[in-house]
């Protein structure tokens, strides 16, 4: 079994990758949305993101402790939420507005030094999902908001990253809908393997 983000895939000699996200697509049609360059479907693509997110947020509610469990070493279902708050304040934030101001301090970036404990983030905090689903409910309506005003020649623009040294250092000089585009991937991809991970702990605790 192979079930994680894998591209260039052959399998016998034949090039699957084409295959496999011919298959996603059919599955979770958000995905053309999350591609698409009008603002319209980009707004319709977040909606049914964060709709999708409330579901899951409601699911994980009816077990209290589950959002602190894992599979195979990966992110808890609140770590994976907070990685979201890291996200959108990284890639909306700092790289669609311009923004400077330090980044939510339950947010979880990346686990590499500088950036693992930058930029205001604090390791030590242990929010509840409550906490976390406030935060990331005033980060949704603060996306919404915007993409309910943003323009294509906006979309089109250069990133305002700011020049310092933040995360993402990688970001400069790409388009502000490449970063959205970050920020809608990592929503829909981090909510499919978080659904994967709760399937298989509520699989295991019905043996």
């Amino acid at each position: 079994m192979i079930d994680g983000l894998v591209s260039n895939l052959v399998v016998n000699g034949v090039e699957v990758t084409s295959y496999v996200e011919a298959e996603l697509d059919r599955r979770h049609p958000v995905r053309a949305l999350i591609r698409s360059e009008d603002p319209a479907d980009l707004r319709d693509a977040s909606r049914q993101l964060h709709a999708a997110w409330a579901a899951t947020t409601d699911r994980i509610r009816q077990r209290p402790g589950i959002e602190n469990r894992t599979v195979n070493d990966e992110w808890s279902a609140a770590q994976t939420m907070r990685h979201l708050v890291f996200v959108h304040d990284s890639w909306f934030r700092r790289c669609c507005l311009g923004s400077t101001e330090p980044f939510t301090p339950i947010g979880i970036g990346p686990n590499v030094e500088p950036y693992r404990e930058a930029n205001g983030i604090d390791l030590s905090l242990e929010p509840t999902i409550d906490r976390i689903a406030t935060v990331r409910a005033r980060q949704t309506k603060e996306l919404h908001v915007w993409l309910d005003q943003v323009t294509p020649a906006q979309l089109a623009a250069r990133a305002p990253v700011p020049d310092d040294d933040v995360w993402p250092p990688y970001a400069r000089g790409r388009s502000v809908r490449q970063c959205l585009g970050t920020v809608l991937n990592e929503t829909f991809e981090h909510h499919r393997f978080c659904v994967r991970d709760l399937d298989l702990i509520e699989a295991q605790d019905a043996r």
